[in-house]
């Protein structure tokens, strides 16, 4: 009966209803944007905008330039110039290739091979990015310079005889050829080949290489199946940073080369600040970006690879 009349315990007192947590700092990714987008909208959208109304514009810089919607003017462009246009996508694609020939072992070496010297390799190989673009240029041009020990080792080995019969270089001489242009377009690009190649290389995990082996791979077929497949991102990457700005370069043209090796970028730069030529200068750039656009796409779909570096 005690048990029965036992008054209840008190119950707790109920907690006051609340709406939905309030998410604070919701807008903060946004704040943080907004300087980026807003130097994107200045310095490149509004330019990009500009120039795109330039290139349908007609008039002349004395009379001035109106927008009349002037397409026939990248037509024209195209036909005049479409030798150019070739010229600079084979010269970046030589250039890119070369890079990667000569920079996948300096980077596999780096990444497996260096030790306690990787960091020396690598100030060593950002070490043209201390001086000028424009000084590193003009070196080449005493490097492959008539009668120098370059030009002479080459004729030594023969190797002129075969570039010249390629159309590279002409007789015994290596400046003002597309060899010239060429190897001042590798020597400048180089390291945006390296870096990528070597951050990719060093994701690798070396247990790959351990199984690999115990499975009695030999190190070309490890190599093949394991370390280069592994390797696209960095390929991938390293090829469009070096075939991008190698594309629509000027000044190893213009100081390596002559009028026969003159690239889309000189053509350009000539149409803008000597002919003054506004509309077909922008029409040219608006071409270039668009046939750069279309090749790397078509490449990144052919490689097989999203990942990139």
């Amino acid at each position: 009966m005690a048990t029965l009349t036992e008054a209840p315990p008190p119950l707790s007192p109920t907690a006051p209803e609340t709406g939905p947590p309030r998410r604070r700092g919701r807008w903060t990714p946004y704040w943080l944007l907004l300087p980026g987008l807003l130097w994107l909208l200045v310095f490149f959208a509004l330019p990009m905008v500009y120039q795109a109304s330039t290139s349908v514009q007609t008039g002349s810089l004395e009379e001035g330039y109106k927008v009349t919607w002037h397409f026939a003017t990248y037509w024209d462009a195209l036909g005049d110039y479409w030798p150019q246009f070739l010229r600079s996508v084979l010269y970046a694609a030589a250039a890119t290739i070369l890079c990667l020939v000569l920079g996948y072992p300096l980077a596999y070496l780096i990444a497996f091979r260096a030790g306690r010297w990787r960091n020396l390799i690598m100030v060593l190989v950002i070490a043209p990015f201390f001086t000028s673009f424009l000084i590193r240029t003009l070196a080449w041009k005493t490097i492959l310079s008539d009668g120098g020990p370059v030009v002479g080792a080459l004729d030594t080995l023969h190797v002129l005889d075969v570039t010249s019969w390629l159309g590279w270089t002409s007789g015994d001489r290596v400046l003002a050829t597309p060899l010239a242009v060429v190897c001042g377009l590798t020597y400048n690009f180089l390291p945006f080949m390296i870096l990528p190649l070597y951050t990719s290389l060093e994701r690798i995990d070396g247990r790959l290489h351990e199984a690999a082996g115990d499975l009695y791979a030999r190190p070309v077929t490890v190599f093949r199946k394991v370390t280069f497949p592994l390797s696209m991102p960095g390929v991938v990457s390293g090829t469009l940073l070096t075939f991008i700005p190698a594309s629509g370069d000027y000044v190893n043209a213009e100081l390596l080369g002559s009028t026969d090796t003159r690239m889309i970028g000189n053509v350009i730069q000539t149409q803008f600040l000597r002919v003054l030529d506004y509309p077909t200068a922008a029409a040219l750039s608006f071409l270039l970006m668009a046939a750069i656009l279309f090749l790397v796409t078509f490449y990144i779909r052919r490689s097989g690879t999203e990942d990139l570096v």
